[in-house]
């Protein structure tokens, strides 16, 4: 498959949102970033894949979850060489365009986000929410902050499902940062006499912390103050639960058994969140009927990526 042979060429618009999940300017900017580390010398033998193909195959791969075999007829290459392909090309994306797209936010960008969950859901000094899965699946954890434009600022892939929460939480990236004042700086706001500082929200399974608040126990005793409180955290953390849902509409592979090995999945998961911050930030839109299919089995997976291992 050269690049005379390439099926992009006459893709239309709608073809490129329905074969790669983006359009072509989003996929050509995806393309220049890892160019360097993707481009292939021609041989005697046969022109290399352009680092367009490479991307398209992955992309395909990535959105739908599509067959080896059907790859092969739509692309034209052989199995072994989409496995290959996928894997280089996921492995660029990570090492090149994850540290770009998420990270810890800082200056503006940080009081933007704070301004953003006080503007929409009248909680103060949030800079994000954090989520993970905790159902009893053999899948892969994926705990995860989300800003309020829906896009991750920090994720830690690679715990089995199975994994205690604590020790989930405990072995993150986002517990480690926090406790060693990583995340923000000392940055407080004065509420009715009291300081507050930037934080994080979460449900009820984690630990109370500086940076990171929960919900008070509902139940008898709890005031009026608590139970609004608990309502604006609630609504704050909308925004993670939206995230992951659009991440995984978007990126299908993470609703379906897939066969590759542990450190290639780990590697997919990161890069899938990396895509999905990429589409955010350049307004890629994302079809309702892809969102309203993020079920499995009936199951609402709400914080999970279900990436089932072979």
């Amino acid at each position: 498959m050269g690049s005379a042979e390439s099926p992009t060429a006459s893709w239309t618009d709608i073809d490129w949102l329905h074969n790669v999940g983006m359009r072509q300017d989003t996929f050509t900017y995806l393309c220049n970033h890892p160019r360097p580390q993707l481009e292939r010398q021609r041989t005697c033998y046969r022109a290399p894949l352009t680092v367009e193909q490479r991307v398209a195959v992955t992309l395909r791969r990535l959105s739908t979850n599509i067959e080896y075999q059907s790859i092969l007829h739509l692309f034209g290459i052989g199995i072994s060489t989409a496995h290959t392909v996928i894997q280089e090309v996921v492995s660029a994306i990570v090492r090149i365009l994850k540290p770009l797209l998420i990270k810890v936010p800082k200056g503006n960008h940080l009081r933007n986000i704070v301004n953003g969950f006080r503007d929409k859901w009248g909680f103060p000094q949030c800079a994000g929410a954090d989520y993970y899965n905790r159902k009893g699946y053999y899948s892969i954890l994926l705990p995860g902050v989300a800003d309020h434009k829906l896009m991750f600022w920090d994720i830690s892939v690679g715990c089995p499902g199975k994994v205690h929460d604590s020790r989930v939480f405990g072995n993150s990236s986002i517990f480690q940062k926090g406790q060693s004042s990583k995340h923000f700086p000392p940055w407080s706001e004065g509420f009715q006499g009291v300081s507050v500082p930037v934080s994080i929200v979460a449900d009820t399974a984690y630990p109370l912390l500086p940076w990171l608040q929960k919900p008070y126990p509902e139940g008898q005793g709890i005031t009026q103050d608590q139970r609004m409180y608990n309502y604006r955290l609630s609504r704050a953390r909308m925004c993670v639960e939206r995230t992951f849902d659009r991440l995984k509409a978007r990126w299908r592979c993470l609703l379906k058994r897939n066969g590759h090995s542990i450190n290639v999945i780990n590697k997919v998961v990161a890069a899938c969140c990396t895509l999905h911050n990429l589409c955010q930030s350049r307004g890629e839109e994302l079809d309702p009927m892809l969102l309203e299919n993020v079920d499995d089995d009936g199951t609402r997976l709400t914080s999970l990526i279900y990436v089932l291992l072979l």
